[in-house]
C-alpha cells in the first residue's frame, strides 16, 4: 500500500511538446516519466505527479491467433516460452568463499543472457521445435514492439498531441512558491532537452491567484488614496492630516508581524481584512486629532488641547476598541470551511484595530502637541501652498458642513421630541430588515473566474477513444474561436467525475490574462454562456457541456453541486438509473437549476460469452485454458518484465488489433484441450449482446450514482440545492436517499451559521460594554443601532442583484463594530454631558450630536471611501472583493445615516427610563426609611 500526501487540486500543468513533430507521445511521456517526474517530485511543495495519458514503455507482443493456430500454438504457449526464455539469472561466482587455501588467486562473476532487451532478442525466442529441426519462433506468429504499456487516454494541447505532467501541490505549502519553484526547475531542466522537444505551461491557476492578489493590492493603495483625501478635506491642514496617516502604516506593519506570528499568509482573506483596517486604523487618531483641534480653536495651547481632549475621549477610544476587537471573537469558534474564512479575516482586523487604538492613545496625541500649532499661528510655507492649491475647495466644503450642521441639529432637537413616532418608524425598517433577508437569495461562494473553464463530454455509451477523440477535437475548434480562450488541455478518456472511461472526455479551457479580457464578453460567464450554446448546436452526438471551476480549489472538480442518489433497499442497479435519470430530468425541467447530469450507465452495452461448460467437459478443454485465452487475446496478459534505461518495465501479449474488432472475432479465438488439439472458442461457446455497469460507485458504504448540477444564470446556489432537494423528496422511493459531496456538502454542513454568530456578536459586544460602563443602559442605547446596518447591507445587496454569501456575512459582522463605534461616540460625549454640566437628557443628546457630527462624518467617510474600491472592483477575485465591499458599503452608509438620528432618540428614550427607574428606587427608599426627628416624651 503506498500513501501520499497531496493535494487533491491540481496546482499546475507542464505539458511537453514537440514544436517540429518529430518526436511522438511515446518518446515525450516516456521522457517525462524518466528525466523529469522524478525532479519536479524534488522541489519543495510538491506532494506529487501525475503524467496524464502517460505511455509508459513496455515490450508489446502482438500475437496473431490465425498464425498460432496454424502451426498448432495458443497464446498460453507464447506467454509459456516468454517465461522460460525472459528471466533474471543469478549465475553466481567462481572462487567465491569458502574455497582450499590458495586454491585460486581470482574470483569471477558469472555472467549471462536472461533478461532479453529489444525486439530482436524478444522477437528470437524460440515456442515450438519441430523434428526435423523446424524452428518456430516469437517473430513468426507476433508483431514485436516497444510500444506503450496503456492507451485508454489521450492527452492533448490545443488539438494536437503532448504530454500533460499535473503537479499536485504539497498540503501546508504556499502554492505560488510550488508554482515558481516548479517554472525554475522546469527552466534548468530545458537546457538538457533533446532537439525537437520543448515544454510549455499553460494550465496554471496560481496565475489567477497572483492577479487576485496583485488586485488586491491595487485596491489597498486606491483606499489609502481616498482615506488621505478624506482627512485632508476634513483637517484641512498638513499637520493635522498627517498625523491620522501615520496611524496607516504604524497598524499595517503591526499586522504583518502578527500575521507572521499566526502563520497566516498574504491571500485573499487577510488582504480584505487590511483593506477594510485602512478606514478603522485612521478613525481614532481622527477622534483624537479633532478633538485637540477643538479645544485650540478654544484658546488652549496644543499640548494643554492634547490633555484636555484625551481625558474626554479616552474612555471612547477604549470602548470602541474593546468592542471591533471583541465582536469577532465568536467567529473564532465557528469550524469547519466557514470558520477558515472567518478566522483570518477576522484576526487580521481585530489585530490592526487594537494597534491603532494603542497608537491613538499614545502617539497621536504626542504628535498632535507636537506638531499642532497654536489659534492665530502663521501658516508655514507648505500649508500656504496647500490652501493655494485646495482653498477653494475647503472653502465650499467650510461653507457646506457649517449649513449641514446646523440643520442636522436642529432636526436632532426636533426628532428626540417624537421619540415615540421614531420608534415605530424603527419597528417598521426591523420588519423591512426581516423581509430583505427573505427576497434576498442566499449562497455559499460566489462563482469566480479564476482564469479558466471545464468541459465535460459523455458519448454514447461503449463509444470507442476514436469517437471520443474526433468530439474533443470539435470542442477545441470551437474553443479556439471563442473570445477570450487562450488554449485547450485535452484529455479524451478521461471522466471528470470519476475513473477513465473511453466514451467520456475533460477538456480545460485557460482563459487569456485578465488585463486582455476586460469587457464583460469575455467575463467567465459569458465565455461559458458562448461554449455551451455552440456545443449544444454543432455537437449533437455527444452530451457536452462547460463548467465553471470549483469556488474552493480542492473542493470538487467542477463548479456548481454534486450529489449521490443512494440506493439503500438493494433495489438494484437497473433502479438505480431509473430514479438517477428520472431526477436529472425533473432538474432540468426545474427554473433555477442547469446542466444537470447523471454519469452513471447501468445498460452499457456488453458481450456475454456463454461457455457450456458440458461440452467444453466433453471435449476435454479445461476452463482454464478458455478463459487464459480470452484474457490474453483480448484484455492482454503481463508475462514479466525487462530492463532499459536502469527501469523495469513490463512485457505484454496481446492480440493485434485486427483480430479483435468484432464480437464474431471471439468464436475464431483458438484454444487447447487436454489431448493436445486446438479447439476453436466457438465451439465451445456463443456470444451474446447484453447491458450492464462498466462502473459501480458506492458512496459511504452504498451503491450510489452521481448528479451534477449548476444553478441557473440569476439562482443562488442556496436556492438551487434546496429545489434539488425538493426534487429528490418528491421523485425518490423510500428506499433512496441523497448526500451531498464536495462544495454542496461544506454549505449545508455551514448551514446559517451566521444566523448564530450574528446574534453573539451582538451579545459579546452588549456584555463587553455592560461592564465598561457598569450599566444595561447605556449599552442598549449603543446596540439598539445595530440592526441598520444590517438593513442597508441587505438592501444594497439587493439592489446589485448579487446574493447573500459567506463574504457578506462576513461584512454583517464589521459591520457591529463600526455601527457601535458611531453610536458609542455620541451616547459617551451625552453623558459626559448631562453629568458634567448638568443638562437634561434632550439638551444632551443634542449638544453631543452637534460636537461629535464631524468626527462621526470624518472617521465614516474615510472607511466608506476606504471600501469603495472594493465595490467597482474587477479583474482576478472581483467576485469576492464586491460581495464583501458591497454588504460593508452600503452597510456604513445606512449606519451613518440612520445612526446619526436614531442614536439620540435611543439616548433620550433609555435614560427617561433609566431616570423613572431611580426616580422610584429613590422614593421607595425614603418611604422605607424611618424618620430621623426625635419622638415627643409620652407621659
Amino acid at each position: 500500500v503506498t500513501t501520499k500526501k497531496q493535494s487533491p487540486d491540481i496546482t499546475m500543468v507542464v505539458h511537453l511538446v514537440s514544436p517540429d513533430g518529430s518526436l511522438d507521445s511515446l518518446f515525450t511521456s516516456n521522457y517525462a516519466l524518466l528525466q523529469i517526474r522524478d525532479e519536479l517530485a524534488r522541489v519543495d511543495g510538491v506532494g506529487d505527479i501525475n503524467v496524464f495519458g502517460a505511455r509508459e514503455y513496455s515490450m508489446r507482443l502482438w500475437l496473431d491467433p490465425h498464425q498460432l493456430s496454424a502451426r498448432g500454438l495458443t497464446a498460453q504457449d507464447v506467454v509459456g516460452a516468454i517465461q522460460e526464455q525472459n528471466v533474471q539469472v543469478a549465475a553466481g561466482i567462481i572462487g567465491a568463499p569458502p574455497v582450499p587455501k590458495g586454491a585460486t588467486a581470482f574470483q569471477y562473476t558469472v555472467s549471462t543472457q536472461g533478461r532479453l532487451t529489444d525486439e530482436k532478442q524478444f522477437g528470437d525466442i524460440i515456442v515450438k521445435t519441430g523434428s526435423n529441426g523446424q524452428v518456430t519462433r516469437v517473430r513468426d506468429i507476433a508483431r514485436v514492439e516497444l510500444a506503450a504499456r496503456d492507451y485508454t487516454v489521450n492527452s492533448g494541447l490545443g488539438g494536437k498531441p503532448a504530454t500533460a505532467i499535473a503537479i499536485y501541490q504539497l498540503p501546508g505549502s504556499n502554492a505560488l512558491a510550488t508554482s515558481d519553484a516548479v517554472r525554475k526547475k522546469m527552466a534548468e531542466l530545458k537546457q538538457r532537452f533533446p532537439t525537437g522537444l520543448d515544454y510549455t505551461i499553460v494550465y496554471d491557476p496560481t496565475v489567477s491567484v497572483r492577479e487576485s492578489i496583485h488586485e488586491v493590492q491595487k485596491t489597498l493603495f486606491e483606499a489609502i488614496a481616498l482615506v488621505v483625501l478624506v482627512v485632508l478635506i476634513f483637517l484641512q491642514t498638513w499637520r493635522a492630516a498627517i498625523i491620522p496617516l501615520i496611524a496607516i502604516p504604524v497598524s499595517l506593519i503591526g499586522t504583518f508581524a502578527a500575521m507572521k506570528g499566526f502563520g497566516f499568509s498574504i491571500n485573499n482573506l487577510s488582504l480584505f481584512g487590511i483593506v477594510l483596517a485602512i478606514g478603522i486604523v485612521v478613525d481614532d487618531a481622527i477622534v483624537v486629532v479633532e478633538a485637540i483641534e477643538h479645544h485650540i480653536e478654544d484658546g488652549l495651547s496644543p499640548r494643554d488641547a492634547a490633555r484636555k481632549a484625551m481625558t474626554e475621549v479616552g474612555g471612547a477610544l477604549v470602548a470602541i476598541a474593546l468592542v471591533l476587537c471583541s465582536v469577532f471573537i465568536p467567529t473564532a469558534f465557528i469550524s469547519g470551511i466557514t470558520g477558515t474564512f472567518f478566522r483570518q479575516f477576522a484576526l487580521t482586523i481585530a489585530v490592526s484595530t487594537a494597534i491603532s487604538a494603542l497608537n491613538s492613545l499614545t502617539l497621536s496625541p504626542a504628535l498632535a502637541a507636537l506638531l499642532l500649532k497654536p489659534r492665530g499661528a502663521e501658516k508655514d510655507s507648505f500649508q500656504r501652498i496647500l490652501d493655494g492649491l485646495l482653498g477653494w475647495l475647503f472653502k465650499g466644503f467650510n461653507k457646506t458642513f457649517a449649513w449641514a450642521s446646523n440643520a442636522y441639529g436642529n432636526s436632532v432637537g426636533r426628532l428626540v421630541r417624537l421619540a415615540v413616532i421614531i420608534l415605530f418608524i424603527y419597528a417598521g425598517l426591523l420588519g423591512l430588515t426581516g423581509l430583505g433577508f427573505k427576497i434576498v437569495p442566499g449562497g455559499f461562494l460566489p462563482t469566480q473566474d479564476r482564469g479558466y473553464a471545464i468541459v465535460f463530454a459523455q458519448l454514447p455509451d461503449a463509444s470507442s477513444l476514436d469517437r471520443t477523440q474526433a468530439v474533443v477535437d470539435k470542442i477545441s475548434k470551437i474553443a479556439h474561436e471563442t473570445p477570450g480562450i487562450l488554449n485547450t488541455v485535452e484529455f479524451a478518456g478521461f471522466n471528470l467525475f470519476g475513473g477513465n472511461q473511453t466514451n467520456t472526455a475533460a477538456v480545460f479551457l485557460p482563459f487569456k490574462e485578465f488585463s486582455e479580457r476586460k469587457t464583460r464578453d469575455q467575463g467567465l460567464p459569458a465565455i461559458l454562456a458562448k461554449v455551451n450554446a455552440r456545443v449544444r448546436a454543432e455537437i449533437p452526438e455527444a452530451l457536452v457541456i462547460a463548467f465553471p471551476p470549483p469556488p474552493v480549489a480542492g473542493i470538487g472538480n467542477a463548479g456548481g453541486y454534486k450529489l449521490f442518489i443512494q440506493d439503500r433497499g438493494n433495489a438494484g442497479l437497473d433502479e438505480l438509473q431509473t430514479q438517477a435519470f428520472a431526477m436529472m430530468i425533473k432538474a432540468n425541467q426545474t427554473p433555477g437549476l442547469a446542466n444537470n447530469l447523471t454519469t452513471f450507465r447501468a445498460n452499457v452495452p456488453q458481450l456475454w460469452l456463454d461457455v457450456d461448460r458440458v461440452k467444453a467437459k466433453s471435449m476435454n478443454v479445461p476452463l482454464s485454458n478458455i478463459f487464459g485465452t480470452l484474457q490474453t487475446y483480448l484484455g492482454s496478459t503481463y508475462v514479466n518484465d525487462l530492463t532499459l534505461f536502469g527501469r523495469t518495465y513490463r512485457v505484454t501479449a496481446q492480440a493485434d488489433s485486427e483480430f479483435r474488432l468484432k464480437p464474431d472475432d471471439i468464436r475464431l479465438l483458438k484454444t487447447r484441450n487436454n489431448s493436445g488439439g486446438i479447439v476453436p472458442l466457438g465451439s465451445v461457446a456463443t456470444v451474446q449482446e447484453v447491458s450492464g455497469a462498466d462502473k459501480i460507485t458506492r458512496y459511504n458504504m452504498f451503491t450510489a450514482a452521481d448528479l451534477s448540477g449548476q444553478p441557473a444564470p440569476g439562482a443562488s446556489t442556496g436556492d438551487a440545492l434546496a429545489a434539488v432537494e425538493r426534487i429528490a423528496k418528491q421523485i425518490l422511493p423510500s428506499s433512496f436517499t441523497t448526500e451531498w459531496t464536495e462544495i454542496a456538502l461544506q454549505q449545508t454542513l455551514a448551514g446559517n451559521s451566521a444566523i448564530y454568530i450574528f446574534p453573539l456578536c451582538v451579545l459579546f459586544v452588549f456584555l463587553l460594554l455592560s461592564a465598561l460602563y457598569e450599566s444595561w443602559s447605556l449599552p442598549l442605547a449603543i446596540i439598539l443601532i445595530v440592526p441598520m446596518c444590517l438593513f442597508s447591507s441587505i438592501y444594497g445587496v439587493w439592489l446589485r442583484s448579487m446574493e447573500n454569501n459567506i463574504f457578506t456575512q462576513i461584512g454583517f459582522i464589521v459591520l457591529v463594530g463600526l455601527a457601535c463605534k458611531n453610536a458609542i461616540l455620541i451616547v459617551e460625549f451625552a453623558k459626559q454631558i448631562q453629568d458634567r454640566d448638568q443638562k437634561d437628557r434632550f439638551t444632551a443628546a443634542v449638544e453631543a450630536c452637534r460636537l461629535r457630527l464631524r468626527p462621526i462624518l470624518m472617521t465614516s467617510f474615510a472607511f466608506i471611501f476606504g471600501v469603495l474600491p472594493l465595490v467597482v472592483s474587477s479583474g482576478a477575485g472581483a467576485e469576492m472583493r464586491q460581495a464583501l465591499g458591497t454588504a460593508v458599503f452600503f452597510g456604513m452608509l445606512g449606519v451613518t445615516g440612520f445612526g446619526l438620528f436614531l442614536t439620540p432618540v435611543f439616548y433620550v428614550v433609555i435614560m427617561w427610563f433609566k431616570e423613572r427607574r431611580d426616580q422610584r428606587r429613590a422614593a421607595a427608599s425614603t418611604q422605607s426609611t424611618p424618620p430621623l426627628t426625635e419622638q415627643p416624651a409620652t407621659g
